[in-house]
């Protein structure tokens, strides 16, 4: 909830078509130079795009675990049918 008619507003919108339009940041100490406010609100947004990256090297990770946990099972169960059909 923003109060007060005289707010300290930094609008980003970014370059490219990305995730989002615009990002609008509320400043709340007067004293900061407005160049330092815009230079720290850029980097939070970029630092939420780097984020979505992440995310899909998550993903990544989580699909080379579970290729991993389905040939381990595989190899468990040949290894439980050799020894099943030797004894």
């Amino acid at each position: 909830m923003v109060k007060g008619v005289s707010q300290r507003v930094v609008v980003v919108r970014p370059d490219e078509n990305g995730m989002f339009e615009q990002a609008i940041f509320l400043v709340r100490d007067y004293s900061v130079p407005r160049s330092d406010a815009v230079r720290e609100a850029c980097r939070i947004a970029n630092s939420y795009l780097m984020g979505r990256t992440t995310r899909r090297r998550r993903n990544a990770t989580a699909w080379k675990l579970g290729l991993a946990f389905i040939a381990g099972v595989l190899a468990s169960s040949a290894v439980w049918t050799v020894v099943s059909v030797v004894l």
